[in-house]
């Protein structure tokens, strides 16, 4: 699993609490466990760790997020919101 395709990636929750939830994956601990933040509930300051096998994947990449991250540059909660209620997100295939 390589970091760049999953970092920014809209994921939708399978199971816990957080089901059917949709998050964007905003950093990657290892090959099990990624941490994802809505904006919300679970802010940017304080992502959820979550396994990657309780998660469904989606095509949907938050890119301008990606770039935040991985330059280093701060990624505000208002953002991931607003990204994940305009978005058309679709299902991997």
């Amino acid at each position: 699993m390589d970091e760049n395709t999953l970092l920014g990636k809209v994921v939708n929750s399978k199971a816990g609490r957080d089901m059917h939830k949709k998050f964007i994956v905003v950093g990657i601990l290892n090959s099990e466990y990624v941490y994802i933040s809505d904006g919300d509930l679970r802010k940017i300051e304080k992502p959820k760790k979550k396994k990657v096998k309780h998660l469904n994947f989606t095509d949907t990449v938050a890119e301008e997020i990606k770039d935040s991250i991985l330059s280093k540059k701060e990624v505000t909660n208002s953002k991931i919101k607003i990204f994940l209620q305009s978005a058309d997100i679709r299902k991997e295939v």
